[in-house]
């Protein structure tokens, strides 16, 4: 009997003539994030997908450990498989409820089985009832209990069987690459990698452009965003993060406009510079953190005079309903919060106004735009350009 890692999809089964092609794509994104552990073939039947090592060098656990971050898997399991013979599979029941008992201090347990192999002889019921007493048999020191146990020995009787204990949650949604490519501007903050994570949950794949103001933000601060992109990429693959020289832009703007403008004009540069960036990566779409009212850039005005900077792309933003709170913990959930919370600014708080305009008019905006030649300064940003693959 072999160890093999059994996945489970959620929004694919639902799919319909083309399911088959979100099927591929999961396979493939499940083999490139194990790719370097060892031979494995990964194949699926049944809304289930059998990860099954090719010797014993395989490095399971970790793949366990990163198979659990794929998108499209709702969640998986480290199971064994074997033949489907009843005596096998009960053997192998005691077996793990004895390693349960030994390793985690088990006193009760339950059994739960799935019958997909109808020309079974014995149905669900009669293999739980059977694999429970075997058990109990083994280890008088159990009890059942079938609402709250410590653990449940799982049996799948397919074409071959598996039996398995632990069931782990993955993210489900759609495989990347899927539902086309984005591109993320991603801040040192808490929401842009979170909206990262949310849209490349739906099948969108993900670049990264970032804003970086040196020496008015630190070597750190851009090490900082750089760590946040490669968590963000252990869900959406690996990702080509633009860090845009953004210092002269900023200057240009505090030196030559009203201050009570400065982050919408600041914005507007950042969307025009991030479409370009969009459009040289073959993107679609650019993603942002924002929420309505987080901060004063984000409310209804300032977003209407920030997205008419875009020629003609769609701005999706994820978090756009949203408190920080729910936001708070998401970012918790998937690992960037306690880089996200390091103390090293990003552009977007180093030249803060102290009164900036919270329902700018975008006939003032585009006048006070006037005042610096955004557009020189903007080609120059993006001809030195650092890509940082992560």
């Amino acid at each position: 009997m072999d160890r093999i890692i059994l996945g489970r999809i959620g929004e694919i089964a639902l799919k319909g003539l083309n399911r088959s092609t979100f099927e591929h794509r999961l396979a493939a994104n499940m083999h490139k994030a194990i790719s370097d552990l060892g031979a494995a073939q990964i194949h699926w039947s049944q809304s289930r997908y059998f990860v099954e090592p090719e010797n014993d060098d395989f490095d399971f656990d970790t793949a366990v450990k990163r198979l659990s971050g794929v998108f499209g898997l709702v969640s998986i399991s480290p199971a064994w498989v074997m033949d489907t013979e009843a005596e096998l599979f009960f053997a192998k029941a005691v077996e793990v409820a004895q390693a349960c008992v030994r390793e985690r201090g088990a006193k009760t347990f339950k059994v739960e089985t799935k019958r997909g192999l109808k020309s079974f002889p014995m149905n669900s019921p009669q293999i739980s009832e059977e694999a429970g007493g075997r058990i109990l048999d083994a280890l008088p020191e159990l009890s059942v209990d079938v609402k709250h146990p410590d653990f449940i020995v799982y049996i799948e009787v397919r074409e071959r069987s598996y039996v398995y204990t632990d069931i782990i949650d993955a993210p489900g949604g759609m495989p990347v690459g899927s539902n086309g490519k984005a591109c993320l501007l991603l801040s040192g903050g808490i929401d842009s990698p979170v909206a990262g994570y949310m849209i490349g949950k739906r099948g969108v794949a993900i670049c990264a452009v970032h804003f970086y103001s040196y020496p008015y933000t630190s070597e750190r601060a851009k090490e900082k965003v750089l760590e946040l992109a490669r968590i963000v990429s252990r869900y959406t693959g690996p990702m080509k993060v633009a860090v845009v020289p953004f210092t002269d832009v900023q200057l240009a703007i505090m030196q030559n406009c009203r201050e009570e403008l400065s982050t919408i004009l600041l914005r507007r540069s950042m969307m025009r510079i991030a479409e370009r960036v969009a459009r040289m990566n073959s993107c679609s779409a650019l993603i942002t953190g924002e929420s309505v009212g987080q901060v004063a850039s984000q409310t209804v005005q300032a977003i209407y005079c920030t997205d008419n900077a875009v020629a003609n792309m769609p701005v999706y933003r994820p978090l756009i309903g949203m408190d920080k709170m729910e936001t708070v913990e998401i970012a918790r959930r998937i690992g960037t919060f306690e880089t996200s919370i390091q103390p090293y600014e990003d552009c977007c708080t180093v030249f803060t106004p102290k009164h900036p305009k919270t329902r700018p008019n975008l006939e003032e905006v585009l006048k006070e735009e006037e005042n610096y030649d955004h557009a020189a300064l903007e080609e120059i940003a993006i001809r030195d350009i650092e890509t940082v693959t992560v």
